[in-house]
C-alpha cells in the first residue's frame, strides 16, 4: 500500500474552534467547508501497524465526493493553490446578492434528531413584484432540490393576499444522518437576486445508539466481517467497491494537484469526487512548507490520513520523553476515550484509534505533548457512483417527448450529462429537464428537433454510459389549402388552412415576415395555422404564404383591400375654418383615403381651381390633396370646396378661408386731464381691425422736443383710456396708440396735441399764532413740503369770523413771506384763519387754524424746558467750553434772572445772553472754580418760574499721597498706597502701577486700571532690585505725576521662608444706597414714560415702586425692571390722571432707602397742553 503523503508546516497555530457537523448524505452534494483559519504542525510519517489499521493512502483513486468536505468553505473553479480568481469572482456574487435584498425573513439554521421532522421557511415581500419570484432549494454547492421531491423531502409556497406575502417552505420528513450539511435558499426576480445559506445538524435519537462491542472496534476495517463499524448496506457496499477497486492502480490525487494545470482542477476534482477542491488547494499550499524540528516528538503524526467510510484509522505519534502528559484534540475540543475513540501507549508511542469511521470525522486534529503539538488531518472517502443501468440508442420523430434513462449505484446520486461532448445545464428556460427518482436518472427533452439528434453521455465518479438520439420528421400533408380573398376596407381577414402534423410555421407577406400587432394575430392550435387581420386596411392588401417549420411546402393566398374615397378633416375646427396671415403662403393639405387612390378636384365660386404654377392652384397625391395660396390676400377668403371620386364612390367636403391682417392705427389720441406727473387720455378703436378682434393697446409717449419714444404699458390696455405717470412737470409730451389683434400690432396713431403736466403746491405747513392783540392776530407758517416745477408765487391769508361762513382775504397782493398780521379786528371777537400756496397752475389746498382764535392779549406764564441732558450733573473738562441753551415760555417778555451757589454771576468770567425764548451761558474755557449749582429765575409779571443746573469741572487727578513697599518674598512684592488728595473733581476709577530696575531705572507699567489700594508684582528677575511708582486714574486721564517709593526691592537669590499674610474676610454687605436719583419727568399723554435710578446694596435689595405713597402691584399699565441695578417703571400710554409724586423703595437687611420724583403728564390736542392753564406750542398765542 502507498505510503500517505506528508505535509511540511512551519508555524505551529493555536487550537481552532469545533466545526459544524459535517454533511453525510449521499443524495445530496453539500456546501464545501471552510478552511481553518489557522496552520498545523506536521513531522516526520510515524510507522504504521498493519494488524491493527487500514492503511491510510494520500488520497487513493476513486476519493469520495465528501471525503475533504468542509461545510462553509467555497468552491472554487479553475483556482490555483493559495486563492485565484475564483474566490474573487464568488466575493462578487456574494457582494451584488447584498445589494438586491429580496427576503423579509431568511430559513435559520436547525437541529433534529434521526427520524424526526423539521421545516424551513423563507418569506418574500410582493409589493414591488409584479409576478412571482423564483425560488431554489440546494444543498451544498450543486445538488437542485427541487429534483429531489418525495416521501423524505416536500417543497410548498403560498400567498397571503392581505400582506402579499409570498411563503417557501422545505420540509424534511425522517430525517437521516446523512441529511445534515449546509443548505441554500435562492430567489431571484428579473434582475434581482438573494440568496442565504442555513446548516442541518441530525443527532441520533436517544436509545437508538447501537451496542457496540469494544473488542470489535480494534478489528481492522475492510476485511469483511459483518460487524466492522456501522452494520448498514452503504458500509458493506463501500467495501465492495473498494475490493473491486484494489485491482485498480492507485491515483495519487495530492501529484496531479501538484502537476496539473489551475484550468483543470475542475475536472480532477469531479473524476475523484472532491468536493472541497478550495479547501485542498489550500492544504496542498500548506504541505510545501519547510518541516519544523520538534523537542518533544521523536515523531510526529503524517500530514494527512484517509480511510474508508466505516473503516478504522490508527494516529501514532512516538515521543522523546515518554513521561509526557499526551492530550488529542478534534477541532480544538479534547478527545475522550470511548467505544469509539481507543488510546493505547506502547513505549513512547502515543496511539489512538478511531472506529467507525463517518463523515463527521473528517476533519482536523492534533495531539499535544508538555508545550508542543502536532496536527494532521483525516479524509473520510466515499465509494466512487457506478453505472448500473446503460444509456439506449433511441429514435424520435418532431415534437414527441423523449426520455433517456439510466441506473446508477446508489440513491440520488451526482450525475452529469452531456451532449456531443458539451455539459448539459439544466435552467428554467433550458428545454433539457433532469429527473432523478432514487438511483434512475432520466434525461427529458420536451418537444425534441432536429437539433437534439446527437450523442448523449452520462458521467458519475466511477463511470459513464453514452447513447445516441436521432430525430426524424413525420411526413406532412396538406389537408385544408389557403384561399384567395378580397375584403372590404375595415372588415376582417382571416387566412386559414390546415396540415397533418402539428408543427410551428412561418408566414410571410410580399416575401416578408409576418410581425404580430394587436390588430394582425397569428394563431396555432394543433394542426390548424390561422392569421387573422382585424379591421383591414390597404396596406395589408399582398401575396401571403404559409411555411411549416422543417418543411419546404409553402402555401400561397391573396388578399385585396378595396375602399371608398373619404375626405379627413379631422385636423380643421368644427366650422372647417382655415386662417391664414395676409401676405404668407398658405399649403393647406387634406388627407384623403380610398382604393383604388381617387382623384381629387379644387373649387370655388363654381369656378375650378387646377393644377399648375398659378398663385391658387391645387397639388394632388394618393393620400391627399393640397390647396395652395401663393401670398394670401383680403380677397382671398371664402370658401373652397374639394371633391373626390373613384371607382368605389364619390365624396365632397366644404372649406372655408379667412385671411387676416393687422388692424389699422387707430386716430389721434386726446389729452383730457394733466396733472403735476400724471395726465389721462382718451382714443377711439381703429375703422378695420384686420379681420381678428382688438386685444388691446400699446400707448407711447416722447418729450416734445426728442425723438425717441418710450412704451408706457408691456401689458395689453384692454380699455381706451390710459393715465400716464412719472412725468416731469413743465416738460411738454405727445402721446400715440398702437392697435393690437392676433396676427399683430398695427402701425402707430398721429401724436396727441402736445400738453405740459402741472401742479399746485401742497398745503402750507405748521399753521399757529405768532402772536395776539386786542386789535391784531400775527399768523405764521411753513412752506409747502411739495412746491413742484410751477414754483411758488406767493401765499393767501383768509380769515372769517366763528359763525360765519364768509372769508376774507387779509392780504390784497401775494404775500412773499411766511408771517402775516390781521389787523383791524375787533377786541373780544373768535375768528377762524386759513392760508392757501399760489402758483401758476392755481391756488393749493388751504390750510386750516384748528381751532378758533381769540382777539385779545393773553399773560402766558413763564415755563422753563430744561434739556434732558441738563436734568442730571453736567461735566465738562478744564479748558473746554461750556455753551447751554435752555429754552423756556412766557409773554409778555419775562424777566431773567441768573445766580450761581446763591450769589450774582460774573459776568467778567461768565456770558449770559437771553432772547424771547431762550437764555444762553457761555464759559469760553472751563476752570474748576466754575463749578457749582446755577439758579434760573423767569418771571412774568406775578408767575416766576425757576430751576437748577448743577455744572462740574473736573479734571486728572493728583498723584497717590504715599507708596509704600510692605514686603518681599520670592519674586513677589506687596504694595500699599493711600488715594489721591486731589481727586480732580471727580471719582477716582483706578490706579496704574510701574516698575523699574534700579540699574537702568526704565519704568515699565505692570498693572493698569487696578481699582485697590495694594497689589502684588510678580514674576520679578531675582538678583535685581526695583522701585515701583502709583499714578491715578479718574475720567480725564491719569494723574500727571507719580508717587514713587522711597525704598527699593530687592529680590534675593537665597530663598527664604514666605509667611502667608494673615487677611481678614472683607465685608461686603451693605445698606441700600441710590447711585442715580430719580429725577422730576414730563410726559405726552399716549406715549410710554419711563422713571429710572440705579441703586446698589448687598444682599441685593427687593425693589418696591409706589404713587402717592400707594405700591404699585400686578398693574397691567406699568411695567418694572431691574437689571445690573438699575431700575426702571414703564408707564404705558400715560393719561393725566398718571401724573403724581412716584417712589422707589429699596430694602435688605441692613436698611432702607426710598427717592421720589414728580411725573406730570401733558395732553397736546391741535398744539395746547395740559393740564393746569393751556400752554400752547413755542409761537402760540394765548386764549
Amino acid at each position: 500500500m502507498p505510503e500517505p503523503t506528508k505535509k511540511e508546516e512551519t508555524e505551529a497555530p493555536a487550537p481552532t474552534p469545533p466545526p459544524t457537523e459535517p454533511d453525510k448524505e449521499k443524495q445530496v452534494e453539500s456546501a464545501p467547508d471552510k478552511e481553518p483559519n489557522t496552520e498545523k504542525d506536521s513531522g516526520s510519517a510515524p510507522a504504521k501497524d498493519e494488524e491493527d489499521v487500514s492503511p491510510p493512502s494520500a488520497l487513493p483513486p476513486g476519493l469520495g465526493s465528501r471525503a475533504l468536505e468542509r461545510k462553509d468553505s467555497e468552491w472554487s473553479l479553475g483556482e490555483a493553490p493559495g486563492g485565484g480568481t475564483g474566490g474573487e469572482e464568488q466575493n462578487k456574487q456574494n457582494d451584488s446578492s447584498q445589494q438586491s435584498l429580496l427576503f423579509v425573513e431568511k430559513p435559520q439554521s436547525g437541529t433534529v434528531k434521526v427520524g424526526e421532522n423539521i421545516t424551513f421557511m423563507a418569506k418574500v415581500k410582493a409589493e414591488d413584484l409584479l409576478r412571482k419570484p423564483t425560488v431554489k432549494w440546494f444543498k451544498g454547492k450543486w445538488m437542485d432540490l427541487a429534483s429531489k421531491a418525495g416521501k423524505h423531502l416536500q417543497l410548498k409556497e403560498t400567498f397571503e393576499r392581505q400582506t402579499r406575502m409570498y411563503t417557501f417552505e422545505m420540509q424534511i420528513i425522517k430525517a437521516k444522518e446523512n441529511y445534515a450539511g449546509n443548505y441554500r435558499c435562492e430567489v431571484t426576480y428579473k434582475d434581482k437576486f438573494d440568496s442565504c445559506s442555513f446548516d442541518l445538524e441530525v443527532h441520533e435519537s436517544t436509545g437508538t445508539t447501537p451496542n457496540i462491542d469494544i473488542r470489535s472496534a480494534f478489528k481492522r476495517s475492510g476485511e469483511g466481517q459483518e460487524d466492522a463499524g456501522e452494520l448498514d448496506f452503504s458500509g458493506l457496499l463501500k467495501r465492495r467497491e473498494v475490493k473491486q477497486q484494489e485491482e485498480e492502480p492507485e491515483v495519487d490525487v495530492w501529484e496531479l494537484l501538484k502537476n496539473a494545470n489551475p484550468s483543470e482542477y475542475e475536472k480532477i476534482a469531479f473524476q475523484y469526487g472532491i468536493t472541497d477542491l478550495r479547501g485542498m488547494l489550500k492544504r496542498l499550499k500548506r504541505m510545501r512548507r519547510v518541516e519544523k524540528k520538534s523537542a518533544a516528538f521523536a515523531k510526529i503524526l503524517d500530514p494527512a490520513y484517509q480511510v474508508d467510510k466505516g473503516g478504522r484509522v490508527r494516529f501514532v505519534v512516538e515521543l522523546a520523553d515518554p513521561k509526557l502528559e499526551v492530550k488529542w484534540f478534534k477541532n480544538g475540543q479534547e478527545i475522550r476515550p470511548s467505544t469509539k475513540y481507543i488510546f493505547e501507549h506502547k513505549g513512547c508511542e502515543r496511539i489512538m484509534f478511531i472506529n467507525n469511521c463517518s463523515l463527521t470525522d473528517d476533519s482536523e486534529y492534533y495531539v499535544t505533548a508538555g508545550d508542543e503539538k502536532c496536527s494532521t488531518e483525516l479524509f473520510v472517502r466515499e465509494p466512487p457512483i457506478m453505472v448500473t443501468k446503460q444509456l439506449e440508442d433511441t429514435n424520435a420523430y418532431c415534437g414527441e417527448r423523449v426520455e433517456l434513462e439510466c441506473e446508477v449505484s446508489e440513491d440520488d446520486a451526482n450525475v452529469k450529462w452531456f451532449k456531443n461532448g458539451e455539459e448539459i445545464i439544466p435552467g428554467p428556460k433550458s428545454r433539457y429537464k433532469i429527473k432523478v427518482e432514487g438511483k434512475k436518472h432520466i434525461l427529458v427533452i420536451e418537444g425534441a428537433t432536429k437539433a437534439d439528434s446527437a450523442e448523449y453521455s452520462v458521467m458519475t465518479t466511477g463511470g459513464q454510459s453514452t447513447a445516441k438520439l436521432s430525430v426524424d420528421l413525420k411526413p406532412l400533408k396538406i389537408m385544408t389549402p389557403l384561399t384567395d380573398q378580397t375584403v372590404k376596407l375595415g372588415k376582417e381577414i382571416c387566412l386559414k388552412c390546415e396540415i397533418s402534423e402539428n408543427v410551428p410555421g412561418k408566414w410571410t407577406k410580399n416575401g416578408l415576415p409576418v410581425q404580430e400587432t394587436d390588430r394582425l394575430k397569428v394563431v396555432h392550435k394543433g394542426r390548424i395555422h390561422k392569421l387573422v387581420i382585424a379591421n383591414a386596411l390597404p396596406e395589408d392588401e399582398g401575396d401571403y404564404v404559409f411555411t411549416p417549420d422543417a418543411y419546404n411546402i409553402p402555401m400561397p393566398a391573396k388578399v385585396r383591400v378595396i375602399d371608398p374615397p373619404k375626405i379627413i378633416l379631422d385636423g380643421l375646427d368644427a366650422d372647417n375654418t382655415v386662417t391664414v396671415v395676409a401676405g404668407n403662403k398658405l399649403r393647406l393639405e387634406i388627407p384623403i383615403s380610398g382604393e383604388p387612390p381617387p382623384k381629387a378636384l379644387w373649387s370655388r365660386a363654381d369656378k375650378a381651381i387646377m393644377e399648375g404654377s398659378g398663385r391658387i392652384r391645387s397639388e394632388n397625391y394618393p393620400d391627399s390633396s393640397t390647396l395652395v395660396i401663393d401670398v394670401a390676400e383680403r380677397d382671398d377668403s371664402g370658401v373652397y370646396h374639394i371633391n373626390l371620386k373613384n371607382e368605389a364612390g364619390e365624396a365632397h367636403a366644404s372649406i372655408k378661408i379667412k385671411v387676416v391682417d393687422i388692424p389699422d392705427p387707430p386716430v389721434a389720441p386726446n389729452v383730457t386731464e394733466v396733472g403735476d406727473d400724471w395726465c389721462v387720455m382718451t382714443w377711439e378703436p381703429p375703422v378695420y381691425d384686420g379681420g381678428s378682434p382688438i386685444l388691446g393697446y400699446f400707448i407711447e409717449r416722447k418729450k416734445k422736443q426728442s425723438s425717441r419714444w418710450m412704451r408706457l404699458n408691456f401689458e395689453l390696455c384692454k380699455e381706451t383710456t390710459f393715465e400716464p405717470k412719472k412725468m416731469i412737470e413743465g416738460v411738454a409730451y405727445e402721446v400715440r396708440i398702437f392697435a393690437v389683434n392676433a396676427v399683430g400690432i398695427s402701425k402707430p396713431s398721429m401724436p396727441s396735441k402736445p400738453f405740459v403736466p402741472l401742479a399746485v403746491t401742497s398745503p402750507p405747513t405748521l399753521l399757529a399764532v405768532d402772536s395776539v392783540t386786542d386789535t391784531t392776530v400775527t399768523m405764521k407758517w411753513r412752506p409747502p413740503d411739495q412746491i413742484g416745477a410751477a414754483g411758488l408765487d406767493g401765499y393767501v391769508l383768509e380769515y372769517c369770523f366763528e359763525g360765519s361762513d364768509n372769508w376774507i382775504t387779509a392780504n390784497t397782493d401775494l404775500i412773499d413771506k411766511t408771517k402775516f398780521t390781521i389787523t383791524g379786528l375787533p377786541t373780544d371777537a373768535k375768528i377762524f384763519v386759513r392760508v392757501k400756496a399760489v402758483n401758476a397752475a392755481g391756488a393749493s389746498e388751504p390750510k386750516y387754524y384748528s381751532q378758533p382764535i381769540l382777539v385779545k392779549e393773553i399773560i402766558e406764564p413763564p415755563k422753563i424746558r430744561i434739556p434732558r441732558h441738563l436734568k442730571q450733573t453736567y461735566i465738562r473738562r478744564v479748558g473746554e467750553a461750556v455753551n447751554l441753551v435752555i429754552p423756556f415760555q412766557g409773554k409778555p417778555r419775562p424777566e431773567l434772572t441768573w445766580k450761581k451757589d446763591g450769589q450774582e454771576i460774573d459776568k467778567n468770567q461768565i456770558n449770559i445772553r437771553n432772547s424771547e425764548t431762550d437764555t444762553i451761558i457761555f464759559i469760553r474755557k472751563a476752570e474748576r472754580s466754575h463749578s457749582g449749582k446755577y439758579d434760573l429765575q423767569v418771571k412774568v409779571e406775578k408767575y416766576v418760574e425757576t430751576a437748577t443746573i448743577d455744572i462740574r469741572i473736573v479734571d486728572r487727578p493728583g498723584p497717590p499721597q504715599m507708596v509704600k513697599i510692605e514686603d518681599v518674598w520670592g519674586e513677589n512684592v506687596a504694595l500699599t498706597w493711600t488715594p489721591p488728595k486731589d481727586d480732580g473733581n471727580t471719582a477716582i476709577t483706578g490706579y496704574t502701577i510701574q516698575k523699574a530696575d534700579r540699574k537702568s531705572m526704565e519704568w515699565f507699567t505692570v498693572i493698569e486700571h487696578y481699582h485697590r489700594t495694594n497689589a502684588t508684582i510678580t514674576e520679578l528677575v531675582i538678583g535685581n532690585e526695583y522701585y515701583f511708582r502709583v499714578f491715578s486714574e479718574n475720567m480725564c486721564g491719569l494723574s500727571e505725576d507719580a508717587t514713587m517709593t522711597k525704598e527699593s526691592a530687592v529680590i534675593a537669590k537665597d530663598g527664604k521662608i514666605y509667611k502667608n499674610p494673615v487677611y481678614e474676610d472683607f465685608d461686603f454687605t451693605e445698606a441700600p444706597m441710590f447711585t442715580q436719583p430719580l429725577v422730576n419727568t414730563y410726559a405726552v399723554a399716549g406715549y410710554n414714560a419711563t422713571l429710572n435710578c440705579s441703586v446698589r446694596g448687598n444682599p441685593k435689595p427687593k425693589i418696591t415702586w409706589m404713587k402717592n405713597k400707594v405700591a404699585i402691584v400686578d398693574d397691567p399699565r406699568y411695567r418694572m425692571f431691574s437689571n445690573q441695578g438699575v431700575c426702571t417703571l414703564e408707564i404705558r400710554k400715560p393719561s393725566p390722571y398718571d401724573g403724581g409724586t412716584y417712589c422707589c423703595k429699596a430694602v435688605n437687611e441692613l436698611g432702607t432707602v426710598e427717592i421720589e420724583c414728580k411725573l406730570e403728564v401733558k395732553v397736546i390736542y391741535q398744539g395746547v397742553n395740559t393740564p393746569g392753564q393751556p400752554v400752547l406750542l413755542e409761537g402760540q398765542p394765548q386764549l
